[in-house]
């Protein structure tokens, strides 16, 4: 009888089951010292830490002045950590204190101090939010950027940055900026009344570490320094649904070193680069749509796998599309159902050196295509004219090329370009 109950002691706890639970967060009414489940958690970041194999996390729809952290963050497979953001927005700004400066002329007003923080790859991806419009000042890292103007030389909405003891460009000798910012007002404008906002957070949703099985959707990422979405380290099994990035500092969404992700539904507005992934990593977009951005639209590198397919970019950066590998290994790039439309001056998109890119489907309208690296071809439309290698080639219907959804705000401006 002994022997039984032992017996059943040990066998009894693999039958047990851990329900999947709904953790909530709600920042006008929440607590992290409540469960999540019956009372709402305050935080993004307790939430995720409190989050077990099988759990939702459920954010109210608002706006968040704070950042997802996942670091080392796992679930199970089958069993994902999954953060719904139910519309939210994870704004990286905040409103400047017009305490902390000092206006040294007419309009123009001085700070020394603004980010204790602050080094050159902050600085060249810095803007300002002022009367609600971001301000880059023609900076971008990706890209050719303008040189800081003097103080005097600015005009109402306009800033710079002056370095002190600067041995290169906006910093020191070391990768610390330090300096001065300058802001120009409209003449009476107070700067509670500009509206100014300075990115503080680095990116909207940041994973680092040893990741796995997680589910991000429903969720938008608006003005931090850096990315939108910052993929770091040896995720596996990650998934975006329906995920925005609105004028952020550097990236809409970026891979890193041996990252592993899918994206479905990713609408990048405003942005540096629309996309940049680089390393090793391997990921793949599905219903894609790319405007306005500054540096680059779609930027894939180093020796990564990557696919694209059902994808509209209306292309306005410096530089429509680059792909580039390295001696060491191949770029390669697989494009389904593609229509790249330039918007901007003439630039060619460009497959370099080492790198593979397998197209089907893919319309490039108003720009051409430089190729050094390996490129196929099939059912494509290269302004106006079938597949480059096969000029017997129908090509494909530019009207059923285009199949991914456009925002409602853009769908005028789609048509009438």
């Amino acid at each position: 009888m002994k022997l039984f109950i032992l017996t059943m002691l040990f066998v009894l706890p693999s039958f047990c089951q851990v329900e999947a639970r709904d953790l909530h967060v709600d920042p006008d009414i929440g607590d992290d010292g409540n469960d999540g489940t019956t009372s709402p958690l305050k935080t993004i970041r307790h939430a995720i830490r409190s989050a077990e194999a099988g759990d939702t996390i459920h954010l109210k729809p608002a706006v968040y002045h704070a950042y997802a952290g996942f670091y080392n963050a796992r679930g199970e497979q089958g069993k994902p950590i999954t953060l719904d953001g139910h519309g939210a927005t994870l704004e990286g700004s905040d409103a400047i204190d017009p305490a902390m400066w000092t206006e040294v002329s007419p309009g123009l007003f001085k700070n020394d101090e603004l980010l204790p923080t602050l080094n050159l790859a902050i600085l060249w991806r810095w803007f300002f939010l002022i009367d609600g419009k971001i301000n880059r000042m023609g900076r971008v890292l990706k890209g050719k950027s303008d040189p800081f103007r003097k103080p005097e030389e600015l005009q109402p909405g306009e800033w710079t940055f002056v370095g002190h003891d600067q041995k290169s460009e906006g910093g020191s000798d070391s990768d610390k900026a330090r300096g001065s910012f300058f802001i120009k007002l409209k003449p009476g404008q107070t700067l509670k009344q500009a509206n100014i906002r300075y990115p503080v957070r680095s990116a909207g949703v940041q994973l680092s570490g040893d990741n796995a099985h997680l589910v991000i959707r429903n969720l938008s990422a608006t003005h931090p320094q850096n990315d939108g979405f910052n993929i770091h380290g040896n995720c596996r099994d990650v998934v975006f649904e329906n995920i925005r990035a609105i004028e952020c500092g550097d990236d809409g969404i970026s891979a890193h070193e041996t990252a592993q992700y899918r994206v479905d539904g990713f609408t990048s507005i405003g942005i540096s680069t629309g996309i940049c992934d680089t390393g090793s990593s391997e990921t793949s977009y599905n219903n894609l749509f790319i405007a306005e951005c500054v540096g680059v639209d779609l930027y894939f590198l180093d020796i990564g796998r990557y696919s694209v397919s059902n994808a509209v970019v209306l292309s306005s950066a410096q530089k429509p599309m680059v792909v580039t590998g390295r001696a060491s290994g191949h770029c390669t790039l697989a494009i389904d159902n593609l229509y790249l439309r330039r918007t901007g001056h003439p630039e060619p998109a460009i497959v370099a050196s080492h790198s593979r890119v397998t197209a089907r489907h893919l319309t490039l309208d108003k720009l051409d295509l430089r190729v050094t690296g390996e490129m196929s071809y099939e059912a494509c439309l290269i302004n106006g004219q079938p597949n480059p290698t096969d000029a017997k080639s129908p090509g494909a219907e530019p009207d059923k090329l285009i199949k991914t959804v456009v925002p409602k705000s853009y769908q005028s401006h789609f048509r009438n370009r």
